[in-house]
């Protein structure tokens, strides 16, 4: 049964252990998500919700806004995805000689974990008309990592620095957006 607390206090003690440990308990965290509900409460906004933030470990609950797409990205440190309410879409990506290619994909639904190895680039998707909530577990400090991490546009796929306000900005633009369109839909809908 997952409760906030102790499931940080999990990862605290787990962190030096790996990704392999990690996944252990963020896989047993969303196999109940109504209890993860319970203990973070339901989402009114899209949004990164910071749990636990250290130089080994960061915590993050993220809810994705309705059809929202965050842009290639790397972590330059492990990171263990549990998805809890809603479906997640990540785009695996690789260097090559003039940027980055596509080279897979992964969709998880509610109970569904995956791990991302230190030299992951991915792109994540929110393909559903809901909001979709996940919990994030990195080894490291997500928002001051040791060596500096990239972004990349969705368009062009040209490489920059990462900036974790623009990142905020696609939440809050992605939500904005929706609620724009749902509220006119109905009234389209009827025309």
């Amino acid at each position: 049964m997952f409760h906030r607390d102790h499931f940080i206090e999990d990862c605290i003690k787990t962190v030096g252990e790996g990704e392999g440990a990690i996944s252990e308990l963020v896989a047993a965290a969303v196999s109940d998500g109504s209890r993860v509900f319970t203990e973070l409460g339901e989402p009114t906004h899209a949004g990164i919700g910071m749990l636990y933030r250290a130089p080994n470990l960061t915590i993050i609950n993220f809810v994705w806004a309705p059809c929202m797409s965050l842009m290639p990205h790397d972590h330059h440190m492990f990171s263990v995805v549990g998805i809890y309410a809603g479906r997640e879409d990540n785009v695996f990506w690789r260097r090559t000689a003039g940027g980055i290619e596509a080279y897979g994909a992964k969709s998880l639904g509610a109970g569904d974990i995956t791990t991302l190895e230190r030299d992951a680039i991915h792109s994540v998707l929110n393909p559903i008309g809901k909001m979709t909530c996940a919990i994030h577990v990195y080894g490291g400090d997500f928002l001051a990592p040791p060596e500096p991490r990239s972004m990349w546009d969705h368009e062009t796929l040209a490489e920059a620095p990462w900036d974790v306000e623009r990142a905020k900005a696609a939440f809050a633009g992605a939500e904005a957006r929706f609620n724009a369109w749902w509220d006119t839909e109905p009234v389209a809908a009827g025309h």
